[in-house]
């Protein structure tokens, strides 16, 4: 599997996911990660710019991990399978680590919706 990590400045993981080009992508193989890629998207393929419609770099993670994201986006995201998450850990090393430990610390990053908003799986 796949688990792509915001990360604008390379270093940290970074908010505004629909504005973000700069993406640290995990394999994970048997529950560990066994190397990352940096993917760099021109802006027009920033999820702010591209269409929900279109092909997408990032079609092919399982989990987005952001600091923060528009709700539009992890609609989006959920639309096409994967998992949005938004967390305070800022390595994202340790973020991936606590992911596939089941330990990440989740919040939402995002404005929230209240009780009446549900999730769908």
């Amino acid at each position: 599997m796949k688990i792509a990590v915001t990360s604008q400045n390379r270093r940290t993981i970074t908010e505004h996911a629909g504005k973000c080009r700069k993406f640290w992508v995990y394999h994970i193989d048997q529950g560990q990660p066994t190397g990352r890629e940096l993917l760099e998207l021109p802006l027009e393929q920033s999820f702010h710019e591209s269409s929900p419609q279109e092909p997408h770099p990032l079609d092919d993670v399982q989990v987005l991990i952001a600091a923060s994201m528009g709700p539009g986006l992890s609609q989006r995201l959920a639309a096409k399978g994967i998992t949005a998450l938004m967390t305070q850990e800022t390595d994202p090393d340790r973020a991936v680590a606590a992911y596939l430990q089941g330990t990440l610390i989740t919040g939402s990053g995002s404005c929230d919706h209240g009780p009446d908003h549900h999730h769908h799986h």
